[in-house]
């Protein structure tokens, strides 16, 4: 990976407004840091969360906080806990998030 060039900078994520985006059921909260075309996020998913779509973007995703359920189209499930970390390329496999205790995530794509 090469990360274009930029400055040492600080993200203060308690500062950053979020977005929420509603899921199929509960919702996600973003806080979103852009660097070029890359996306920093922090997430977090309410309890009952389950995602509305099969994502096909690319991720490195580190679960912080809770339990989070990912499922692949290819029937294939995986549970991330606290420091538990998943990792998928673009266009890769579909995959789809929910949760039941609700997640804080950090996401990079």
């Amino acid at each position: 990976m090469q990360l274009a060039e930029h400055p040492f900078r600080t993200v203060a994520w308690d500062r950053l407004e979020p977005t929420v985006h509603p899921g199929e059921s509960g919702t996600a909260s973003w806080q979103t840091h852009r660097l070029g075309d890359m996306r920093i996020r922090r997430v977090r998913y309410s309890p009952g969360y389950l995602a509305d779509h099969w994502c096909t973007k690319g991720h490195v995703l580190l679960c912080v906080e809770g339990s989070l359920r990912t499922d692949l189209a290819d029937g294939r499930t995986t549970t991330l806990g606290p420091g538990d970390c998943y990792t998928v390329g673009d266009d890769c496999e579909p995959h789809r998030s929910s949760t039941t205790t609700g997640a804080t995530l950090f996401i990079v794509d």
